[in-house]
């Protein structure tokens, strides 16, 4: 049986989540959480200590289904989102409820459901926000309001399961498929050099995770440097 602990990530098949997963490959059993059967697949191939972990996040049932597979978990790294622009005057009921499923909706059924594996390990979670988690700016109404629900969550979860470390990690603009999208909404273009790598918020989540057993580190706060 392995000694190694146990991270579960949610949005590995790309961005974000991917680069976290390959921080913590060479010392984490990976469990890679997402809904693209083969890109999870192509992820894992690259390590060994990985498996996928398909699951439609805003399908309670196939959660509770996955989740009661685990026993024990040492980390949990929540890093799934979407994000629909636009003000608030054309921002349909179907965006802001899938916004607030995924984002935030999802995040609080899954870490309930794994509570219990989560404490048995007295482990960590991790809850990849935004900057629009800290602030809200026109055109952003829909996700700002589920990242800074978010960040209310991770609060709240923080002050009721003190056996557990639960950070929340900010993130300025990253280059990710999602930025992508959010400059052609803004009818911007995509320069992937403009904005934090993938893989530095990742090292933020890394320093986290890593902290000694005497710290618990709330909040991170992460922002490009000026070119």
């Amino acid at each position: 049986m392995t000694s190694r602990p146990t991270a579960l990530i949610t949005g590995a098949s790309r961005g974000i989540g991917a680069a976290v997963a390959a921080a913590l490959a060479p010392t984490h059993d990976l469990l890679l959480g997402g809904r693209d059967v083969e890109a999870l697949k192509t992820l894992a191939a690259r390590f060994p200590s990985a498996t996928p972990w398909t699951v439609e996040l805003s399908d309670a049932d196939a959660v509770a289904s996955a989740a009661a597979a685990i026993d024990r978990l040492d980390v949990l790294v929540h890093s799934a989102g979407v994000a629909t622009l636009g003000p608030l005057a054309e921002t349909s009921v179907d965006v802001w409820r899938t916004t607030m499923e995924v984002n935030v909706v999802a995040v609080a059924e899954l870490t309930r459901l794994l509570l219990p594996a989560l404490r048995a390990a007295a482990g960590q979670v991790v809850l990849i926000n935004s900057g629009a988690g800290l602030h809200a700016n026109p055109n952003w109404g829909a996700y700002a309001a589920s990242k800074f629900a978010l960040r209310a969550y991770a609060d709240v979860l923080r002050a009721e399961e003190p056996a557990l470390r639960v950070t929340t990690v900010y993130p300025g603009r990253t280059a990710t498929d999602m930025q992508r999208s959010v400059r052609e909404s803004e009818g911007g273009e995509f320069n992937a050099n403009d904005y934090l790598a993938p893989e530095s918020v990742a090292q933020a989540v890394t320093f986290a995770l890593l902290a000694p057993p005497d710290a618990h580190i709330n909040d991170v706060n992460v922002r490009s440097r000026p070119h």
